[in-house]
């Protein structure tokens, strides 16, 4: 399959666009779409937030009447099936286009090439595969939820050089500079979830919330969860600020307790207990994944970080480093206590390494049993 070198600059355009959405659209996928006429780009679309027009539909809505016999360039399959909002590729049917080329297929196994045979059904030009690596970029999340039924589960740790995280006292701010912590904010913009444990919300009154470095943009603020098995949160800690959407997970049945913190506007869920008294990590990763989420970001203590890397539950590992030392009585960065010989290790896949002002981000795979 050749593309041209036109082909390649309007997909490169497409994609330009569908990044637009990467901090409002989730759990839907990133989509950009251009439409030419004459060599000439006659609509642009992007899809901005779950419920709203797909990028077709606004691309259609600027290129008008002129769409007809026009070639469409687009980062995803046209849907092929009514969600909240109608089919794109009859939408292009009906519009008149004469070709379609297409960065990726759909991801969800269920309908994957649906959207694609119909168009060709109706006789359009459809090419397939243009730029998929940079859509498939776009979509990691959301692709692997299609995939796997499950979200995908990214935990962020600040560092020293030698792995401390907080010192003995427990102050932690800062460790890493402005830039990295806009990243982080990024990284809480991505995600459905930003997942937290009591100890984080008792020490350092954090809001969770995606904020800096993110002026001007659309952004869709990630659902706040705190793990809090003996419902110690305070009614007026920070993450429960303004339009706050918070949930508590627990295994205290503490009603008078429950209803202080529902009347904050918080959710209350009451989880298993595992042996220790704690809630079930289990438990909450059933629960993550029966929500209608894609991502979920873990932006814990070391307690939190190191049971849900033992849990065999993360995904990804996104280490923020600073050049600094904090010493031997510093607190770590994964509390796992029953890893007491090298064969117990958690193996990690090297991805990338950026450097943010004078920190390090050094992003890993977690490699899974075989």
């Amino acid at each position: 399959m050749t593309f041209t070198s036109d082909d390649q600059r309007y997909m490169a355009r497409a994609i330009e666009l569908a990044r637009n959405g990467q901090y409002s659209a989730n759990p839907n996928p990133c989509v950009g779409c251009v439409i030419v006429q004459n060599n000439q780009i006659i609509g642009e679309g992007w899809h901005a937030k779950a419920g709203e027009p797909h990028a077709e539909i606004h691309a259609l809505k600027q290129a008008g009447t002129e769409a007809k016999s026009a070639a469409v360039y687009v980062t995803l399959e046209p849907c092929s099936h009514h969600g909240k909002t109608p089919p794109c590729a009859d939408a292009l049917i009906e519009a008149g286009v004469s070709r379609v080329v297409v960065a990726m297929e759909d991801p969800n196994p269920l309908v994957a090439g649906e959207g694609i045979a119909k168009l060709r059904d109706a006789g359009l030009d459809v090419l397939v595969g243009l730029m998929e690596e940079e859509a498939v970029a776009l979509n990691v999340t959301f692709c692997h939820k299609m995939m796997t039924g499950k979200p995908y589960i990214i935990s962020k740790v600040a560092m020293s050089l030698d792995g401390k995280t907080a010192m003995a006292s427990g102050e932690s701010q800062w460790i890493t500079g402005a830039s990295a912590r806009e990243d982080v904010h990024r990284l809480r913009a991505q995600s459905d979830i930003v997942l937290t444990g009591v100890g984080t919300i008792l020490a350092d009154n954090p809001k969770l919330t995606a904020r800096d470095g993110l002026a001007g943009l659309q952004v869709r603020q990630p659902r706040r969860v705190i793990l809090d098995s003996q419902l110690k949160t305070p009614c007026d800690a920070a993450i429960f600020g303004d339009d706050a959407n918070t949930t508590i997970l627990t295994c205290s049945k503490e009603e008078q307790r429950i209803l202080a913190l529902k009347k904050k506007g918080c959710n209350v869920e009451v989880l298993a207990a595992d042996a220790n008294g704690h809630v079930d990590l289990q438990a909450v990763y059933t629960w993550l994944c029966n929500q209608q989420i894609n991502s979920v970001m873990v932006e814990a203590g070391a307690l939190l970080n190191g049971a849900c890397l033992q849990a065999g539950i993360i995904d990804e590992l996104v280490v923020y480093m600073s050049p600094s030392v904090l010493g031997s009585d510093a607190r770590g960065a994964f509390s796992m206590p029953t890893i007491t010989q090298l064969s117990d290790k958690i193996k990690l896949s090297y991805e990338q390494m950026e450097t943010l002002g004078d920190d390090i981000k050094l992003t890993y795979m977690v490699k899974r049993e075989s």
